[in-house]
Order: C-alpha cells, then structure tokens, then sequence
C-alpha cells in the first residue's frame, strides 16, 4: 500500500513511523519536516497528504502535528478525507470500522513507540463496516463534501 505520510516537526516518533511503515512493506511518500525542502507548516503538509489521498497518489495517509489536532483539521478541510485524531488502537479502529477514516491523525506528543505499533495494527486491520447505518452516516459526510445539506 502506498501512504502518505507528514509531519511539522522531524521527531523520532515520526521517523519511528515512516520505518515502521515501511517495515510493514508499504511504500511511503513523506511531506512536510520529513521531506526536505518542504515546507514543514502543519497546515500545508498535511494537506499535502491529505490531497494525495484523494488524487490516487496514496492509498492512505497519516498526518501529524505536535497535538495531532491541527493536522486533522486541515486534513478534513480537503474534500473526501476522513481524518481521525486517534490516540489509542480502539479509536482507531472505530474509526476505520465505523467512519471508513482513510488519513490517520497523530499526536506526536502522545504516542509512544509502542503506542504507535498498536495504533497502526489496529489502522490496518480494521475495514469499514457494511452496516446500513454506518454506511448512511459515512454518504451524509460525502455529500457536506460536495457542499450539500445532509437533510
């Protein structure tokens, strides 16, 4: 699989991320502090993530900022991304069952090495949930992309 992955700062939780990535085989694009010469702005390489994601250039993305906070917000500001700010392996897999999540939104001053490989295990192992509901609430997100009400 191909991830996207940024960061505004170069911190070792985030290199710990781009190895574990590519450690599990996935092919990682970097952005922002971990690619140099980009600008490192939480804002900008998350959206840079983010819209690789919805062009095809990446499968998913992960996304970080000191908080994680910021970088999901401008994350979700790109149309079809579904970021979620997951600091625990049940968030996130929540967010992939339930939210059908498809960037993953870290705090790099939360997570632990540790943490970070739970987190990632449960990322990838969840799926979206075909349930009717789930589905529905996943459509309604869609389409305040495309600026519609969701009535």
């Amino acid at each position: 699989m191909r991830i996207s992955v940024s960061s505004d700062m170069d911190e070792p939780v985030a290199r710990a991320l781009v190895a574990e990535l590519t450690g599990r085989g996935h092919e990682v694009v970097t952005h922002g502090a971990l690619s140099p010469g980009d600008d490192p702005q939480w804002a900008v390489c998350s959206e840079a993530a983010a819209r690789d994601v919805v062009t095809g250039a990446a499968d998913q993305a992960v996304v970080c900022c000191w908080t994680g906070t910021g970088a999901s917000i401008a994350a979700n500001k790109v149309p079809g991304v579904r970021a979620a700010l997951c600091t625990d392996a049940y968030t996130a897999d929540g967010a992939r069952r339930w939210n059908d999540a498809n960037v993953l939104a870290l705090s790099l001053r939360l997570t632990s090495e540790p943490l970070l490989k739970e987190i990632l295990d449960a990322w990838f192992a969840g799926e979206a949930s075909e349930d009717a509901e789930d589905r529905g609430n996943v459509e309604r997100i869609e389409r305040l992309d495309l600026g519609k009400t969701t009535r």
